[in-house]
């Protein structure tokens, strides 16, 4: 195979961009034309073989890197010097290097690209979002009580929202104002009579009060006010900062629309977890999956460890799609084999959960999904924990909505936002009251709510990129490349698989990054 040699003394090439948006008109599971001047054509026989994998390359097994190394995909990069280029850069191997990032900043790379032109602001939102990922479970509960509420009453609550010193009187003293949940009336008649409970605030309900749209949408739902008050203590852990709280229901409403219009339930809109809906939307051929084997799923998701080896091995459990017997067996002695020395001990555990188990045989075709879209799920790998049984429940309690969701890039992308937002600001609303964010870091996170929203997911590793300058300028620079490249899934999936940097590693590209 021919070696292409690229002049990139400067990491950050304008021509880059251009390479990568016509990579990403590209995906998996076809031969490419030539995209460079020095390119040849792909076809299976000159697909890159690496001669020789030390064994600090390989992270998921044996075959793992190799694999990856023949795909379609991953023949396009190292193939085309300009993307080539990009991919030797210093500041784009260390964003390969962490997985976890690089699926986060293709969800977000608008967002991510505009943070990372502010180095210390990335700094700032990333030490804003670890205070965040450590938030009590008791705030966890009253954010996902605020989004059932939401859900339930969002065009109320919106109107409410559009006054953010009014919304937080009522959610100081919500049982107060319980009783205005009578009638249709019961509000702007208190609103007109000086109602004491008011007081406090009388200036903003007075502008509510003269807001035609906001108290038509109060008249149409009185209930919203008995049911802020049977969650009162959800809705005072946010009142103290009035315009989180106010951002908080706008993001949970729009999160809810989208959902509700593509048929999801309001119970499973209340259940979902921000982090691990946003995953599998950056995946939709794995959401798919999910819905359609949710049981078994379900099942994984109580063994994290274990879900995440099968994820990155897809291809070695496809042979239980039709030997459940073989899967058991395989758990038991999941320490013998050393390619699963790390998740041995949560392989046991499965084969000791009878009910996992039954739920696993009852559904063996989860393999075969699995490994149908090996590409999706080996790129969730990395984030596997954040896949919790709860959420992967409600999903599969309206999987057709969500079924038909996944086909649906648009309006999933948007719910996800929405959701990943409203996680930001509301648990940064509950952090501030419990005197665990101040001021700066509450500033960033209101700035930033969807960077922020998905450094809550792996802090550490964000923390650790806000610290590498040619990280940081990699990404700001080649914003719309990365653009493009996060319209793609299966591009995506490329980028976020764990044993990409590997595999740019032994093909080569690391080394030219100092070739002149």
């Amino acid at each position: 195979m021919a070696t292409t040699v690229v002049s990139n003394k400067r990491y950050l090439i304008s021509g880059a961009a251009i390479a990568v948006v016509a990579i990403a008109a590209y995906g998996l599971g076809r031969v490419y034309p030539p995209l460079g001047p020095s390119a040849g054509t792909v076809t299976p026989a000159d697909r890159y073989v690496s001669a020789q994998i030390g064994d600090d390359d390989v992270t998921l097994g044996d075959t793992a890197v190799p694999e990856l190394m023949q795909t379609d995909a991953f023949e396009l990069i190292i193939k085309d010097p300009n993307f080539r280029a990009l991919a030797a850069s210093p500041g784009f191997q260390a964003l390969a290097g962490q997985p976890q990032v690089m699926a986060a900043l293709l969800a977000n790379p608008k967002a991510f690209a505009a943070l990372a032109s502010n180095p210390s602001a990335f700094a700032g939102v990333a030490k804003a979002s670890e205070a965040l990922a450590a938030a009590s479970g008791q705030s966890k509960a009253h954010n996902a009580q605020v989004l059932a509420t939401v859900s339930g009453h969002s065009a109320a609550l919106e109107a409410l929202a559009g006054h953010p010193q009014a919304l937080a009187a009522i959610g100081r003293n919500a049982s107060a104002f319980a009783n205005l949940a009578s009638n249709a009336n019961a509000f702007r008649d208190a609103v007109a009579s000086g109602d004491s409970r008011m007081a406090s605030e009388a200036a903003a309900f007075g502008r509510l009060a003269n807001d035609a749209a906001a108290m038509k949408a109060l008249s149409g739902d009185p209930q919203v006010f008995s049911a802020i008050a049977a969650n009162a203590a959800a809705f005072k852990s946010l009142s103290g900062q009035p315009q989180a709280l106010a951002a908080s229901v706008k993001n949970a409403a729009a999160a809810a629309r989208y959902l509700q219009s593509a048929g999801v339930s309001n119970e499973a809109i209340a259940a979902l977890n921000a982090n691990a809906f946003s995953v599998l939307a950056g995946q939709p051929k794995a959401l798919e999956a999910v819905a359609g084997h949710s049981k078994a799923f379900e099942a994984l998701a109580g063994h994290p460890q274990a879900m995440a080896a099968i994820f990155a091995n897809a291809g070695l459990f496809a042979r239980y799609a039709n030997d459940s017997a073989g899967l058991a067996k395989f758990a038991s002695s999941a320490a013998n084999n050393a390619r699963f020395a790390n998740s041995a001990s949560d392989f046991q555990k499965l084969a000791n959960d009878g009910v996992a188990m039954k739920a696993l045989s009852g559904d063996p075709k989860v393999f075969s999904a699995i490994n149908a879209n090996s590409a999706a799920f080996a790129a969730l790998s990395s984030q596997a924990n954040l896949l919790n049984p709860q959420a992967i429940a409600a999903i599969g309690r309206n999987a057709s909505a969500f079924a038909n969701l996944s086909a649906n890039s648009a309006k999933l992308s948007a719910a996800s936002q929405a959701l990943q937002a409203y996680n930001a600001h509301a648990l940064a609303a509950s952090a501030s009251a419990a005197g665990k964010l101040d001021a700066s870091a509450m500033k960033a996170v209101l700035a930033n709510p969807h960077a922020s929203a998905a450094m809550m997911a792996n802090p550490k590793a964000f923390e650790a990129v806000s610290r590498q300058s040619a990280a940081l300028a990699t990404l700001s620079a080649n914003s719309k490349a990365f653009a493009a490249l996060a319209e793609k899934p299966n591009m995506a999936a490329l980028m976020a698989n764990p044993n990409f940097a590997a595999a740019l590693n032994q093909s080569g590209v690391a080394s030219q990054s100092r070739i002149d």
